[in-house]
């Protein structure tokens, strides 16, 4: 289980949506095209991979090495969130992508890292209950039914070749199909 500060998905997140980001990149031989591609990567997305890199880290993981996560939103969602960080920070340059880039990438560490075992995963799991049943309403047999598998196979497998068709269609939209 990985922590990722908030913090350091804000920074990451104006370092892929800035032109000042994006010229820094550039700068570290971040090609054009990638550093176009950036603004598919929403909040949730950036968590995922700052938590893959730590994850990477704390496996001692090298370049031949494989991890995968899920990238689960685009910035389509948060252009405004952009715009609040410009207010509350003022304007992003080249130091302070330098700087984000530093902290939020190349520095990310295993910190707040933990291997789980049964138990901790449960408490976890668990951990859902504010959430799921007091906002929501939803019950709390659905959050245990989550713990098995079959609740999992039951809500998504007629859609496999939904998502099949969506991650294709995502595939050509992006230019690596």
């Amino acid at each position: 289980m990985a922590a990722v500060d908030d913090e350091d998905c804000m920074r990451v997140l104006r370092l892929f949506n800035e032109p000042a980001g994006h010229d820094f990149l550039k700068s570290l031989n971040v090609s054009g095209d990638t550093a176009g591609k950036l603004p598919l990567l929403g909040i949730s997305s950036i968590c995922n991979l700052l938590a893959s890199i730590k994850a990477a880290r704390y496996y001692e993981m090298e370049e031949q090495d494989v991890i995968l996560t899920v990238f689960t939103d685009s910035m389509e969602l948060y252009g405004s969130r952009v715009r609040e960080q410009a207010e509350l920070q003022g304007s992003y340059d080249r130091t302070r992508a330098a700087r984000d880039y530093e902290a939020g990438l190349a520095h990310m560490r295993e910190d707040w890292f933990r291997e789980l075992n049964y138990r901790e995963r449960k408490q976890v799991h668990n951990l859902k209950y504010y959430t799921w049943v007091e906002q929501q309403g939803k019950t709390y047999e659905e959050i245990l039914a989550q713990w098995e598998p079959e609740y999992w196979r039951s809500l998504f497998e007629d859609e496999v070749g939904e998502f099949d068709r969506l991650i294709g269609e995502f595939n050509q939209e992006v230019g690596i199909a």
